[in-house]
C-alpha cells in the first residue's frame, strides 16, 4: 500500500512539473509570436480585417482591444497549430500503439499463468525436461473436446477472445471511438480484433509461454482444438454482442437515470464484463468509454 501511494504522489508531482515547464514554453512562444506581429506590420505582407473571436489573449491583442475600433488588424496566417490544455500540439497520429498493446496483453498473460501456477499439477508437471515436454505437448494436439467444463471452454474461454479483442480496439485509435454500426469501418476494426484475439489465444495455448510449455497440458490428453477456435470466434461474438448492448442498452439506462452514478457504473461494468476487465488492464476506470463513445 505504501508503494502504490508513493507512486501516486511521484505521478502527481511530475504531472505539476510538466504542466509549469510546458506553462513557461508557451508564454516563450506567445511572446515570440508578438515581436513576430510586430515585425510584419512594416512588411508588404496581405492584412484583412477579422472579428476577434476565440483568440488566445495576449499582450499585443490586449493593447490592441483597447482601442474602440470593433475589428483587428491580422496578417493571414496559413496554418495554426492546435494545443491541448496543458500546451501540448495536438498530433493526428492513427497508426496502432504496438508497445502498449503488447504490455495489456502480456500483464493479463502473467495473470493466467500466475493463476494456473497456484494449482498443484502445473507446478507438477514443471519438474521435467522443459523445451522436450513442451515440444511432446504440442505434438500431441489432436480432436475436440478436451475433458473440461461446459462453463470454462464455452463461456469463460471466449470472454478471455473478447477481452483479448478490446486490448486491440483500445490502442488502434481508428476503431476506439466506433460504436456498434454497420459500416465498413467499423467491420474493419472489429476484424482486426478478431485476429489479435486469435494471435494471442493461440499463443496461450501452444505458444512458447503457453500452456503447453507452462504445465504441458498435451502430456495429458487435453491439447485439443476447441479452445483455438472457440477462444477467438466466440471471443469476436461477444465483442459485438457488448458493442451492440453498449450503443443500444447501457445507453438508454444512463438517459433515464441521468445523473446517478452507481447506476452508470453498475451498468457498464456488470453489463460490459470484457470490455470493463480491458480498462483495468490499461489503468482507467471499469466504466471507463473512450470520447467518441459517449
Amino acid at each position: 500500500m505504501k508503494h502504490v501511494v508513493l507512486c501516486a504522489v511521484l505521478i502527481a508531482f511530475l504531472r505539476v512539473v510538466t504542466a509549469a515547464q510546458d506553462g513557461r514554453s508557451e508564454n516563450k512562444k506567445d511572446q515570440g509570436s508578438v515581436s513576430t506581429s510586430l515585425t510584419s506590420i512594416d512588411s508588404k505582407s496581405r492584412w484583412s480585417f477579422q472579428p476577434t473571436l476565440n483568440r488566445r489573449p495576449t499582450p499585443f491583442i490586449t493593447f490592441l482591444e483597447t482601442f474602440p475600433s470593433p475589428t483587428l488588424l491580422t496578417p493571414h496566417v496559413a496554418k495554426y497549430n492546435a494545443v491541448d490544455p496543458v500546451g501540448k500540439n495536438f498530433t493526428d497520429d492513427q497508426s496502432f500503439h504496438w508497445l502498449t498493446a503488447l504490455k495489456q496483453s502480456l500483464l493479463f498473460l502473467g495473470v493466467q499463468h500466475g493463476y494456473a501456477m497456484t494449482q498443484p499439477k502445473t507446478r507438477r508437471d514443471l519438474k521435467g525436461p522443459f523445451f522436450k515436454d513442451y515440444v511432446r505437448s504440442v505434438k500431441s494436439l489432436h480432436g475436440w473436446e478436451d475433458g473440461g467444463r461446459f462453463f470454462t471452454n464455452y463461456v469463460a474461454h471466449p470472454l478471455q477472445g473478447s477481452l483479448l479483442g478490446f486490448i486491440q480496439i483500445q490502442n488502434d485509435p481508428r476503431g476506439m471511438n466506433l460504436p456498434y454500426d454497420n459500416s465498413k469501418a467499423y467491420w474493419r476494426s472489429r476484424l482486426k480484433a478478431l485476429a489479435w484475439s486469435a494471435a494471442w489465444s493461440t499463443q496461450f495455448e501452444i505458444g512458447p509461454v503457453s500452456q503447453a510449455s507452462i504445465g504441458n497440458v498435451g502430456l495429458h490428453g487435453k491439447q485439443t482444438y476447441v479452445d483455438l477456435v472457440v477462444t477467438p470466434i466466440g471471443g469476436f461474438g461477444l465483442l459485438i454482442i457488448e458493442d451492440f448492448v453498449d450503443k443500444n442498452i447501457i445507453q438508454m439506462i444512463e438517459r433515464r437515470n441521468s445523473g446517478r452514478f452507481y447506476i452508470k457504473v453498475a451498468s457498464r461494468t456488470l453489463l460490459n464484463p470484457s470490455r470493463s476487465v480491458a480498462n483495468l488492464l490499461r489503468w482507467k476506470a471499469p466504466w471507463y468509454r473512450d470520447s467518441g463513445l459517449r
